[in-house]
């Protein structure tokens, strides 16, 4: 508990350093851009398309006339929107969370290790292309447990556990890896997962659930959908800081595991014994010469110039 709280609020000092300001700003500007253009060729199909799938359920149709007797009388006009967002939400975080781990993870571990850990060695246990698959690979398993646990959602308390335990789970298994990727080798980066696999995976589900934060704003765009352009940024913006700060939190813990696990190891190794002197061995056996005698000293008792110091 003592290192979750203080890798905790060293991230949260680290996220108003400006580099990692300066460093949230390319992936929300691409977001940002690839969101829009998206949405501005694609919007009113989407929009087409899912209203003729909801005129299609019956259920559906008897829920909204009941709802709009009730007073709701614009419902069935936000529904398709509102759906259309909602749907886009896991999409838009793991999308955030891939341009956080390929942009700013690498640099972000370059910060903590060059002003906490200096000394700290770089083994290179992993590669870019490795980090890469692992990424890949953890992506499309969250995102085919995102698509089977969907009908869940309807049940309303299960729409505020299943999404951000499946986002915690993926945060948990990209930052992870890539905090260590450059200092810690392939066996000490399995070991501190075997040893902090609870606190990686606590801090992965508590970052899931910092990241259904801008929820609130998406909830917003629903009900008002004209604001969409603007509220699409700021959400993506707080995504980027969001897993800005999650990053942050796996690098201070991942890096101090690593830094104490190698001073353990240093300290539970047995003492070598010293090389042998094989140099001197080896002139003991040779044969000594005779000693030079002493040069005679020069006429007048004083000592020859080549043996004077001056």
């Amino acid at each position: 508990m003592n290192k979750l709280l203080d890798s905790f609020w060293r991230a949260a000092l680290y996220c108003l350093h400006p580099r990692v300001i300066a460093l949230s700003v390319l992936p929300l500007i691409v977001m940002v851009v690839l969101s829009l253009g998206l949405g501005y060729f694609f919007w009113e199909s989407a929009l087409a398309a899912v209203r003729d799938n909801l005129d299609s359920f019956e259920l559906v149709n008897t829920m909204v006339r009941w709802l709009e007797g009730l007073g709701l009388g614009n419902l069935r006009m936000v529904l398709a929107p509102s759906l259309i967002l909602v749907l886009a939400i896991p999409v838009i975080v793991i999308v955030a969370l891939l341009f956080v781990a390929l942009f700013m993870m690498p640099a972000i571990v370059s910060l903590v290790a060059e002003r906490r850990f200096p000394l700290l060695e770089r083994k290179k246990g992993g590669s870019m292309l490795a980090s890469l698959s692992w990424t890949l690979g953890s992506t499309v398993l969250a995102m085919f447990a995102l698509l089977v646990s969907i009908p869940l959602w309807l049940i309303p308390p299960l729409i505020l556990i299943l999404p951000p335990l499946i986002w915690g789970w993926l945060t948990y298994r990209v930052m992870s890896y890539d905090s260590l990727v450059e200092h810690a080798s392939a066996e000490e980066r399995r070991q501190i997962f075997r040893d902090n696999r609870t606190a990686l995976l606590g801090i992965g589900v508590l970052s899931g659930y910092l990241g259904a934060a801008p929820s609130l704003i998406w909830a917003s765009g629903a009900m008002f959908v004209a604001m969409a352009p603007i509220l699409v940024p700021v959400a993506i913006w707080i995504y980027t800081l969001v897993f800005a700060f999650s990053s942050l939190w796996f690098c201070h813990y991942t890096l101090a595991a690593l830094d104490h696990l190698r001073k353990k190891n240093n300290v539970l190794a047995p003492d070598l014994p010293a090389p042998p002197a094989i140099k001197s061995i080896a002139n003991d056996a040779l044969p000594r010469a005779p000693a030079a005698s002493p040069a005679p000293a020069a006429p007048g008792g004083k000592p020859d110039a080549l043996d004077s110091p001056f």
